[in-house]
């Protein structure tokens, strides 16, 4: 007997409930032939309300941006620069093992002058008057807080909801549940950054952008900041994109009764993504093409808008893929990690992002996107308001998640305004605090989604980005 023959005679398990007519096979075969329309309109059901936000860009700084510096002046440490941080305002937070163990607490106050931006009057730095520029376009929230006092756990946090790896991303749940208007890109892209001098040291892991346990057809796609921007999208020499495309029919063919046959998900994946690795092959080059991007707008994003692999280059990048539909990008900027470089690196720091970020909020604005794209800007969590090293003169600050700063613009965020306040030391939040959870609820509420409802069952539970917290911040809408 054949040998292929004898393999199709056997019954497993498996082969029993995926060629059952009411098996995981004919459900997924079934669901094949809308598969375009379902990547398009997302689940059932979704969104649950009007959407403010079709499309989200989060603006990722990776290493902790000081918010005593940037965003959150305290006239009182300006008063007692160098006396130590009173105990009574301290308490008992949790530091990293840096400085937990410190007998001193110096107080340093932002290195640089604020200043009053817009008719709103936002006191931002002055190393940040890119963003100073759009003040009247964004919430500037001063009472963000988390648990995490870790890189790689922080970031996790905020964006799959655990400090411990394994959750589905934000990307791949607004992915999974929204899905994407663009036929020829993923509802969910990618990028990469880091500071000149590479002075932060922290890695972008995959999982920031995974999918989990979600299908993974609904993780992030990166996008390269050096060689091709995806991996073997090209055809190899010799081979037309005629041949490939009937190179792909066959392979699909294949896959799509193996899909018949076992119901694996992970076929399902493979068959979505050869087709949108070919329609890529048109899609990408044409959307890294510059030459018709008016001189005005290259220039609002700063000199670096055209070198590959920049903070600049990756903002105007991102301001191209979602004006063609992408749902959710994900810009990764490393380099706000100021230990013991404080006076020198943050406002090298800024000079890199401020003008890009600003620029991407306006270009957005002028091309009448703004209103229904959410932009949010911020890190992990803040620094330390006390000084890091030599406690006579100190260099840097360590990391501090008891209270810190973001920014958000467009997308139903209120223009021109602040939200939540922190004590005199910028350390303990006093009005209206902004959780991780809250944070990640009110992106999904902007998108349309009750984040409570969107979930997935995983090992006998439902799981959501928000774990089993979060409110929605409503004072935070316009």
């Amino acid at each position: 007997m054949n040998p292929f023959d004898v393999h199709h005679q056997r019954v497993t398990r498996r082969g029993f409930f995926g060629r059952s007519a009411a098996g995981l096979g004919g459900v997924a075969l079934a669901s094949l032939l809308r598969d375009d329309a379902v990547a398009a309109g997302g689940l059932p059901g979704l969104p649950h309300f009007g959407a403010k936000a079709k499309r989200v860009v989060c603006l990722w700084q990776g290493g902790a941006p000081s918010h005593v510096d940037l965003f959150d002046r305290k006239p009182v440490m300006e008063k007692m620069a160098g006396q130590d941080i009173p105990d009574s305002v301290r308490g008992t937070t949790r530091l990293s093992t840096m400085t937990a163990g410190s007998k001193r607490w110096p107080i340093v106050p932002g290195i640089k002058p604020f200043q009053r931006y817009g008719r709103c009057g936002t006191e931002i730095s002055s190393m940040l008057p890119g963003i100073g520029s759009i003040a009247d376009d964004i919430c500037v929230v001063r009472s963000m807080n988390t648990e995490a006092v870790n890189h790689a756990p922080g970031v996790t946090f905020f964006m799959t909801g655990s400090q411990v790896p394994g959750r589905p991303s934000m990307g791949s749940w607004l992915s999974y549940g929204l899905g994407c208007e663009s036929q020829d890109l993923p509802a969910f892209v990618v990028m990469t950054s880091s500071d000149r001098g590479k002075t932060c040291g922290q890695l972008f892991f995959d999982y920031y952008w995974g999918a989990g346990f979600l299908p993974s057809r609904y993780q992030g796609v990166r996008f390269r900041n050096t060689g091709e921007p995806v991996p073997y999208l090209d055809n190899p020499a010799g081979v037309s994109r005629e041949a490939r495309r009937s190179l792909l029919d066959d392979i699909n063919a294949l896959n799509a009764e193996h899909l018949a046959d076992y119901g694996d998900p992970e076929t399902d994946t493979r068959i979505a993504q050869y087709e949108m690795a070919f329609r890529m092959q048109a899609s990408v080059p044409d959307l890294l093409d510059f030459s018709n991007e008016p001189k005005s707008v290259l220039e609002m994003y700063g000199p670096d808008v055209l070198t590959k692999g920049t903070y600049a280059n990756n903002c105007l990048i991102a301001r191209r893929l979602l004006e063609r539909g992408v749902r959710f990008v994900q810009l990764m900027h490393s380099g706000w990690d100021q230990h013991g470089n404080l006076f020198t690196q943050l406002e090298e720091q800024c000079r890199d992002t401020d003008l890009p970020s600003a620029a991407l909020v306006k270009d957005l604005k002028q091309r009448g996107l703004l209103d229904d794209t959410l932009v949010t800007w911020g890190g992990e969590f803040g620094r330390t308001p006390f000084g890091q090293g030599d406690p006579a003169k100190p260099n840097g600050r360590d990391h501090f998640g008891r209270a810190y700063s973001w920014w958000l613009a467009g997308g139903g965020v209120k223009p021109g305004s602040t939200w939540g306040e922190t004590d005199d030391f910028a350390w303990n939040i006093v009005k209206d605090p902004v959780h991780v959870h809250d944070m990640q609820a009110t992106i999904m509420h902007l998108c349309g989604i009750n984040h409570e409802a969107l979930t997935f069952r995983y090992q006998g539970r439902q799981f959501r980005l928000t774990d089993v917290h979060g409110s929605v911040v409503r004072g935070m809408l316009a």
